[in-house]
């Protein structure tokens, strides 16, 4: 049996649209707005007509102007507590918003709502519940499972996408030298060195920004699946000595145990001597985040480096991170910034905005069976993962997915096959039998100059085909120019057999090497000249 939830008892796609709020963001530092202009009119497709509340995008670079164009409409900032009929971004059907809502924000909800935005559960358990005894039904964004359907909603991989970006510039802000090998009058500059702990989102994107502005990256994470995707950003991957793994459920990595932990701390303390930046980005769902850089990990940095902290706000994976802070210990430089999506906050809004729009579009789709219409469906995996409040209860956690069942075991025993030969084995013993008779025939019949001639020939096509089959078969078509050169000597070779005076056969081998030469001189110029065309305006001919 499906439980949906219609927004609006009174609901009815000829009758009434749905209304869709988007207050000001009222977080300290936070610049953010949760719905963008650029959005606007698709929210009006599916049926939602946007309230926007006055100011709200300005932070961000949206006037109220931009959402006017758009068909929106602009509310002037409520103070008080919920009223019928009047205009407020707070009194809607739906209202989403970037941070959790401040408690006194929960008197301006409509009885019956429903929110969208971060909340945090685990570290805001006392406005979980004023929001269920509100009769709000509550949407936690940050709550969105990490499964392949979902990831166009991920608001926390889009946000840590941005953080981690930003993070690397803020280093680079604070850090009193180059990023990138510099090579002056005045002198040569190595380039900076950046450790990056954890290789999630964040930790990928902050290496390959970091890799942007030159620096040497290295990289750990207690996953050993994360050392394909660091190296591919041109990141070194560092190890332990210890085989553990940190692979947790969802993506997420797991406490480690205390072997392993000391064995990292150690690595850390001798990375410390050597790099100029660290990063970190280690977090553990629902739990602080680990101390990674200690007091001795910080001792052991060099004056003017710099660390930041990506995970200030749960409490910081550095033991001298203030969090929102900067602070300078000892020379080195601990950035405790919370708000780093918040200090891109255009591009932010967009991806904020995106992610949202892709949750409304899917929580409108018709069921089987149905109409199209807004739903809360607690059915649906992503919906009941994120709905932490519906019907004035606090919702359980949903039931985790059921394993996938073992493959069953098969008690037959298995017959070894002989191994079939390589088809490039086979190309070969083939090549070599009809070498091994052609040779016979010409020993036989063939004047000793030719007999020669002929071996140098023979030769030449192993050395080809051995060429060729070695060589990459992307490259395949570069190596056909090349070879342009070599079929001219080809050629001249066979118009010295074909001249009048020598035997029959040294004359037909002659024209068919000519034949064969011209072709393969022709085609080949031909590719190149549609190579050199790939380089010009306009592309190939």
């Amino acid at each position: 049996m499906t439980h949906c939830v219609m927004v609006g008892a009174s609901y009815d796609p000829a009758v009434r649209t749905l209304t869709l709020g988007v207050p000001r963001e009222r977080a300290p530092r936070e610049k953010r707005v949760a719905i963008v202009p650029g959005v606007v009119a698709k929210l009006k497709e599916l049926g939602f007509e946007v309230v926007v509340e006055s100011g709200a995008g300005e932070a961000a670079g949206y006037g109220d102007d931009s959402y006017r164009d758009v068909g929106a409409t602009i509310a002037s900032a409520s103070d008080g507590p919920y009223r019928e009929g009047a205009a407020s971004a707070y009194g809607c059907d739906v209202v989403v918003k970037v941070m959790p809502f401040e408690h006194d924000e929960l008197a301006k909800l409509r009885e019956g709502a429903t929110t969208i935005s971060l909340l945090y559960p685990a570290r805001n358990p006392e406005l979980v519940k004023a929001l269920a005894a509100r009769g709000v039904t509550a949407i936690a964004l940050d709550k969105i499972p990490r499964i392949t359907r979902a990831q166009k909603m991920d608001v926390l991989s889009s946000m840590a996408n941005l953080a981690g970006y930003r993070a690397v510039l803020e280093a680079a802000a604070a850090f009193q030298g180059f990023f990138g090998a510099q090579v002056t009058a005045a002198g040569t500059e190595r380039p900076a060195r950046i450790l990056v702990i954890g290789a999630g989102v964040a930790g990928l994107a902050a290496i390959a920004a970091g890799r942007a502005l030159g620096a040497e990256v290295r990289a750990f994470d207690v996953r050993a699946a994360a050392k394909e995707q660091v190296e591919s950003l041109g990141g070194k991957f560092l190890t332990v000595e210890l085989d553990e793994s940190g692979e947790g459920a969802g993506g997420y990595a797991k406490s480690m145990s205390k072997e392993f932990i000391e064995a990292e701390m150690a690595l850390f303390r001798a990375q410390a001597k050597e790099v100029d930046v660290i990063v970190t980005t280690a977090l553990v769902p629902g739990a602080k985040a680990p101390i990674l850089v200690g007091d001795d990990v910080v001792a052991c940095l060099k004056p003017g480096s710099v660390v930041v902290d990506l995970a200030a706000e749960q409490g910081g994976n550095c033991s001298l991170t203030k969090p929102g802070e900067a602070v300078v210990h000892e020379g080195v430089t601990i950035l405790g910034y919370t708000d780093l999506p918040s200090r891109m906050a255009a591009t932010s809004s967009r991806f904020f905005a995106g992610n949202v729009l892709a949750l409304l579009s899917d929580m409108a789709r018709a069921p089987a069976g149905g109409e199209a219409g807004f739903r809360v469906d607690l059915e649906d995996e992503v919906v009941r993962a994120a709905t932490l409040t519906h019907g004035g209860q606090e919702l359980p956690p949903p039931p985790p997915p059921e394993p996938s069942p073992p493959a069953p075991k098969k008690d037959a025993p298995t017959i070894a096959k002989k191994p079939e030969p390589k088809p490039e084995s086979a190309g070969a013993i083939v090549f070599g039998i009809l070498m091994a008779v052609a040779f016979t025939l010409v020993a036989f019949y063939a004047p000793d100059a030719f007999v020669q001639r002929f071996t140098v020939f023979i030769l030449a096509c192993f050395v080809g085909w051995q060429v060729v089959w070695a060589v990459a078969p992307a490259l395949h078509t570069p190596l056909m120019s090349v070879t342009n050169a070599v079929s001219g000597i080809v050629l001249v070779g066979g118009l010295l057999q074909a001249a009048p005076g020598g035997s029959s056969l040294a004359v037909i081998l002659g024209l068919c090497a000519l034949l064969v030469a011209t072709i393969n001189v022709a085609g080949g110029f031909f590719v190149t000249d549609r190579m050199l065309g790939m380089f010009k305006k306009g592309g190939p001919r």
